[in-house]
């Protein structure tokens, strides 16, 4: 199995002083195969890709392989970037499609995740209780119940507070379908934690309704 670019050392950073150039210049860098912008990229945007990921996918480990993954894809499309100034788009584009592929394959195998302990979401905490840990296990079950639209549309507005916009543009839906998906998750999600009263004690469903 390859190497993980979060564990490989990039010596190919060339400074601290190439960190503060602008997305745009940093775009046109990848553009012409620089080798500094590929270890600029990861450190830029890596952080934002593996935060989207876990929460999506509720998994650190799935989360640092599509990263990986995301990456690569990245790397080996960047020529194709039309508007370089929007190169924290075009990384999202990547990671969304990879969401979307995951979520997907997960569906057709039938397969209701169950995570091992280091594998959980920690919602911002180094340390999670068994009974936390019981109620996340339960919560991703029921994302995984929804189809995988659905559910992304849901996890980058409730876990990632992206606007209905944001969405749209990195999902390439329309707006209308945005809030129709969302809505759709949303009650279903709401329908689902007012049966399970551990569920409904830590979770604000009406919130989502708003």
């Amino acid at each position: 199995m390859s190497k993980r670019l979060s564990q490989v050392s990039l010596s190919l950073v060339a400074g601290t002083s190439r960190r503060d150039v602008s997305d745009e210049d940093l775009a046109h860098g990848l553009m012409a195969g620089e080798a500094w912008a590929i270890g600029v990229t990861w450190h830029r945007f890596a952080p934002m890709v593996l935060t989207m990921a876990e929460r999506s996918l509720g998994s650190r480990s799935d989360a640092e392989d599509l990263a990986q993954e995301v990456f690569l894809s990245v790397f080996q499309k960047a020529r194709n970037l039309r508007e370089p100034e929007k190169l924290r788009s075009f990384v999202y584009s990547f990671a969304v499609f990879g969401l979307k592929s995951e979520l997907r394959r997960r569906k057709l195998r039938g397969w209701l995740w169950t995570f091992a302990s280091e594998a959980l979401l920690e919602l911002g905490h180094r340390s999670v209780d068994v009974e936390s840990r019981d109620l996340l296990r339960r919560f991703y079950g029921l994302l995984d119940r929804l189809s995988p639209r659905d559910r992304l549309v849901f996890s980058l507005k409730e876990l990632e507070s992206m606007t209905i916009e944001e969405i749209a543009e990195v999902m390439t839906l329309s707006i209308s379908t945005v809030k129709r998906s969302l809505a759709h998750a949303s009650s279903r999600l709401s329908k689902w934690i007012r049966s399970d009263p551990g569920l409904a004690e830590a979770f604000d469903t009406e919130r989502w309704q708003r």
